[in-house]
């Protein structure tokens, strides 16, 4: 089981095709995304400069197409072969950015706990990815 402190839970999809540099990229503006508190209240600290956590789960179903009937389709989702490497070079990378990660289990089902302080939730893809 993995926890973490105050910091981040990344909720992680990978979209088929995207450029091998693609979960670098993003694990680069996680790391520097200015969403924290400073003294005065304001969004002004990204997790590295509040020392906190990250844990990254891999997520799929974010990539999911519901947009016609009543299943959602899977299509533009990374098959399992491209999108688990793409998740460890997306931990590695965060890792590498100075902020201690920790992993979800790639293709399992878990039950993920978060105590929210927000509310504040942000969408990122990778920029060119």
């Amino acid at each position: 089981m993995a926890r973490i402190g105050a910091g981040l839970l990344i909720l992680l999809g990978v979209k088929t095709g995207e450029s091998s540099g693609a979960s670098e990229r993003l694990a680069e503006r996680c790391a520097e995304l200015r969403i924290f508190e400073d003294g005065e209240g304001k969004m002004n600290r990204s997790v590295r400069e509040m020392e906190g956590e990250a844990l990254v789960v891999p997520q799929f179903t974010l990539y999911a197409d519901a947009s016609r009937g009543r299943r959602p389709g899977f299509e533009p989702a990374a098959r399992p072969e491209e999108a688990e490497p793409a998740f460890a070079r997306f931990c590695d990378a965060l890792a590498s950015h100075g902020v201690p990660t920790k992993r979800g289990k790639f293709g399992a089902t878990m039950e993920v706990d978060l105590v929210n302080r927000g509310p504040a939730t942000f969408l990122l893809e990778s920029p060119g990815g």
